[in-house]
C-alpha cells in the first residue's frame, strides 16, 4: 500500500479519476497472458505526455517501481507488475495526433489499437504493415515495447522498421524526442530503433511517428499440404531462395491441424497430411498471378499432396483466423502453454524441425509448433499441467535443450513476443557479458534509479 503522500501526489497530477488503489482495480491489473499474479501498489491511466512526465517524477523522487502496460496481451511476463509498484495503463492515451497520408505517416499515441492504424491507413489507398496476431485488441504502445511482428513480416519488416519517431519519458522524467518524420535522416544516435523493443526498461513511449506503405491492389492465397514437417521446412527453404517473395509463408505441424480442427477449418486436408503451408502474394493486379506461378514451382517437390489456388476471399479468412486463433486454440491439449517463438536461419528449419519432432518423442507432455516459416520463426509450444511438479522439472530441462541447439544453429532466442520475466534467465546463453554490461549500462543512463520495468529483459547479475 502507497503512503497518503503519494498517493495524494499523484492524484494531484493525473487527478482523482487517473489513480487507483482499490482491491478490484489492484486485481484486475496484477497479470497479463502469463499465469503469474503480482499485486501492484496503484495503477495510473494517464491522459498524455504530461502526466506521464509528473508521474515518472514523482515515481523517481520515491524510487518506486513502475511498470508500462498496453492491452496486457504478452506472453513473456512483460507487463507483470512489481509489488510495491505503480501500473501505468496507456488506454486512456488513444488518440491519432495526426494522420497525414500526403508524407505517409500517422502519429499515435501508445494506447491506440494496433489493427486501428492499419484500417485508418487504409481509408487513403495506405496501409501498416506489422500484423502482429494479437492487432485486433494489442494496442501499439505494447507493439513498439516487444518489437512485435506477424506473417507479414517475412516481406515488409518487424515495428521497429515502421517508426520513423517517438516521444518518450525516461525513468528520471525527461523528455526525449527521437527521429524525425522523414524516410532518411542520420543525425545523432538512432534512439529510435534502441526504445522499439526494449520493453520499457529505458523509458515510456508517449507518442510514435509510425510509415505507412501503399496498400497492395489484390492479395492471393494458396495452402498446400504435406505428409511431413521436413518437406513442408524444405519448401519453405525452396522460396525463399528464388526471386518472388510473398507476402507470408506459415507453417502449421501435424498437432496444429489438429487443434484447428474444431473450427472446422482443416475438414477438407487430404488424408496424411502432417503439415500446413499458408502462402501469399500481394501487389498489382497484374502482378500478382505471375508471383503466384514462380512461388507454386518453388514448392513443388518430395511430400507435396496437395495445392489448393484460387482460395475465395472467405476461405482465406477461414484459414487466417484458425492460424491466428491458434495460440489459444492449443489449450486443449493441457492448461498451461509455454510459448517459445524461437528463430533459426531458414536454411536450418528441416533439421530444427526434424529435432523437434524428436524432442516430442522424448518428453511426455505434446509440443505444438507453428509459425512464420519464411523468417525461420516458429512458436514452440510446451503444452504442461503445472500442478504437474515432475513435468514441470521435465519441461525446464527441455527448454534448456531447445535454447541450446537454437543457438548452435546460429538462432535467437526470441522473434517476436520479447523476453519479460520468462526468458531473462536464459539470456546470457545468447549474449555475452561484456555485452551485457554495456547494455546495462545504457539502461543506466535513461533509467538511472533502476524504476522501469525492473525485473525484466536482463538476468540477474
Amino acid at each position: 500500500m502507497l503512503p497518503p503522500d503519494i498517493i495524494r501526489a499523484l492524484t494531484d497530477a493525473l487527478g482523482p479519476d487517473r489513480v487507483f488503489a482499490d482491491p478490484e482495480t489492484l486485481a484486475l491489473y496484477s497479470s497479463d497472458e502469463t499465469p503469474k499474479q503480482v499485486t501492484p501498489a496503484a495503477v495510473l491511466f494517464p491522459a498524455g505526455h504530461e502526466h506521464v512526465v509528473a508521474l515518472m517524477k514523482i515515481a523517481f523522487a520515491h524510487k518506486l517501481p513502475v511498470v508500462p502496460r498496453g492491452a496486457g496481451s504478452g506472453n513473456v511476463g512483460g507487463a507483470l507488475p512489481v509489488k510495491n509498484g505503480l501500473v501505468v495503463s496507456f488506454e486512456c492515451m488513444n488518440r491519432v495526433l495526426e494522420f497525414d497520408p500526403a508524407n505517409r505517416l500517422m502519429v499515435v499515441q501508445p494506447g491506440v489499437v494496433t489493427a486501428d492504424i492499419d484500417q485508418l491507413a487504409r481509408t487513403r489507398g495506405l496501409f501498416y504493415a506489422p500484423d502482429p496476431g494479437s492487432g485486433a485488441y494489442s494496442r501499439i504502445g505494447g507493439n513498439l515495447a516487444m518489437n512485435a511482428a506477424g506473417p507479414r513480416a517475412i516481406k515488409y519488416g518487424v515495428t521497429r522498421d515502421f517508426v520513423l519517431g517517438l516521444k518518450a519519458v525516461t525513468g528520471d522524467g525527461r523528455t526525449v524526442v527521437t527521429g524525425c518524420r522523414t524516410s532518411k535522416g542520420v543525425t545523432g544516435y538512432d534512439f529510435t530503433r534502441l526504445l522499439v523493443g526494449s520493453e520499457g526498461t529505458l523509458a515510456l513511449v508517449t507518442e510514435a511517428t509510425l510509415k505507412l506503405l501503399p496498400a497492395p491492389e489484390t492479395v492471393a492465397t494458396l495452402r498446400l499440404c504435406f505428409n511431413s514437417n521436413r518437406a513442408a521446412c524444405e519448401a519453405v527453404e525452396r522460396v525463399m531462395s528464388q526471386a518472388v517473395l510473398p507476402c507470408a509463408l506459415e507453417i502449421m505441424d501435424r498437432r496444429s491441424i489438429e487443434a484447428i480442427r474444431p473450427t472446422g477449418a482443416a475438414d477438407d486436408l487430404p488424408f496424411g497430411t502432417e503439415a500446413l503451408l499458408m502462402v501469399e502474394a500481394d501487389g498489382p493486379v497484374r502482378d500478382v498471378p505471375h508471383q503466384i506461378a514462380a512461388l507454386k514451382e518453388a514448392l513443388k517437390g518430395e511430400g507435396l499432396l496437395e495445392v489448393r489456388e484460387g482460395v475465395t476471399r472467405e476461405e482465406a479468412q477461414a484459414l487466417w483466423a484458425a492460424r491466428k486463433s491458434l495460440s489459444f486454440a492449443v489449450k486443449q491439449y493441457a492448461p498451461l502453454k509455454i510459448n517459445e517463438d524461437v528463430v533459426v536461419p531458414v536454411s536450418k528449419l528441416a533439421d530444427f524441425i526434424d529435432f523437434l519432432d524428436n524432442l516430442g518423442h522424448r518428453y511426455p507432455f505434446p509440443i505444438v509448433s507453428f509459425g512464420h516459416a519464411g523468417n525461420g520463426n516458429l512458436h514452440v509450444n510446451l503444452m504442461v499441467h503445472p500442478d504437474n511438479a515432475e513435468e514441470m522439472a521435465q519441461a525446464r530441462t527441455c527448454l534448456n535443450e531447445l535454447f541450446s541447439t537454437v543457438l548452435s544453429y546460429g538462432g535467437t532466442l526470441s522473434g517476436e513476443h520479447g523476453i519479460g520475466t520468462e526468458k531473462r534467465a536464459y539470456v546470457g546463453m545468447e549474449i555475452d557479458p561484456d555485452t551485457l554490461a554495456l547494455m546495462r549500462a545504457v539502461k543506466k543512463q535513461f533509467d538511472p534509479a533502476s524504476i522501469l520495468n525492473p525485473g525484466k529483459l536482463f538476468p540477474d547479475e
